[in-house]
């Protein structure tokens, strides 16, 4: 799959998650055969009026290209603004966010707001698109209604004023992330635009996305919740597209990206911070493993990195040895 220049080596995406999909977690999904990694969203005002945490966000290296930083705002020339920091920054692609349902975000009239404001819409895209060089795409979701007419309007703005790409969430703002994504919308909409439509939703495992693909015909998925589990999922669907059957991760595999992830962090956060953010982190990759709920009671106080990979090193033995106690 094709995004722009970009020809990605898997048409599988992950997801912007918020506060997670930071540039640690981000080159471990990487390495594990993801086409194309994601920054979590970043505010256009946060960038434009300097904000140093928000700028923090857009953080990469090269290990990781392509590179795609979502933005999201409600003005058009403040965001085309923005965009072209983004694009200074050393984004590959820009997302804007049109799916977003929190009530802060909405409250400002961006994310699943703009939905709602078609005009004011296309102004933002067609300002973007004019600001910068690199490859524009958009996030959505169904809309404010079941039916998806939302989606297919915005998406065909979007196109018409040179989006690469649209990415479709098909549950409504007002579903959050509950209920059942309906995917006959992914497939409404890819029939309506010729520029690749990739699907999001309810992919928990490697069939579920091949599912879709079928399903729907999208050009690709895009992957966000079930990876923080199972980082391996990107290889897995890759594996199934071949014809292959998908590989579970090994308990070495995972033993191993706790602790790069670990490290990556540490660098990249500082000690204090990392060691924080781990303690939940750590126990999303020990899912399904025997007596996890121990090491995830042992990590809640941990702060330093010597403390977190002994503590990790200790749950991998025991768990080595089948011993089934830690």
């Amino acid at each position: 799959m094709k995004i722009g220049p970009h020809t990605l080596s898997a048409p599988t995406i992950l997801a912007p998650l918020a506060g997670i999909t930071h540039l640690p977690f981000r080159m471990m999904i990487k390495a594990v055969g993801c086409g194309l990694v994601c920054s979590e969203m970043v505010s256009a005002n946060g960038l434009v009026y300097k904000s140093k945490k928000t700028e923090q966000l857009m953080a990469g290296t090269a290990e990781e290209k392509p590179l795609s930083i979502q933005l999201f705002g409600s003005d058009p020339d403040m965001m085309a603004e923005a965009a072209r920091m983004v694009e200074a920054a050393g984004a590959d692609i820009l997302d804007i966010n049109f799916g977003c349902s929190v009530k802060k975000v909405l409250k400002s009239g961006s994310g699943s707001a703009l939905m709602k404001e078609p005009e004011k819409s296309r102004r933002i895209l067609e300002s973007v698109r004019r600001a910068i060089g690199i490859p524009l795409t958009i996030k959505l979701r169904s809309g404010w209604d079941a039916s998806g007419r939302q989606a297919i309007e915005i998406a065909r703005i979007a196109q018409d004023a040179g989006a690469a790409a649209v990415v479709v969430h098909p549950r409504t703002a007002t579903q959050g992330f509950s209920g059942a994504a309906n995917w006959q919308i992914i497939k409404a909409v890819k029939k309506e635009l010729s520029i690749p439509v990739i699907g999001n939703g309810d992919i928990t495992t490697a069939p579920d996305a091949v599912a879709m693909l079928e399903q729907t015909g999208c050009d690709g998925v895009m992957i966000g919740r079930a990876a923080l589990s199972n980082p391996w999922i990107f290889s897995q669907v890759a594996a199934l597209m071949g014809g292959e059957s998908p590989r579970a991760a090994t308990t070495a595999m995972r033993f191993d990206a706790m602790a790069r992830y670990t490290k990556a962090a540490v660098t990249h956060f500082g000690e204090k911070h990392a060691c924080r953010m781990m303690r939940s982190r750590l126990g999303w990759l020990v899912k399904g493993l025997p007596d996890s709920s121990s090491f995830r009671e042992s990590i809640t106080h941990m702060s330093s990195q010597s403390e977190a990979l002994d503590l990790i090193r200790a749950y991998r033995d025991a768990v080595m040895a089948g011993d089934g106690g830690f």
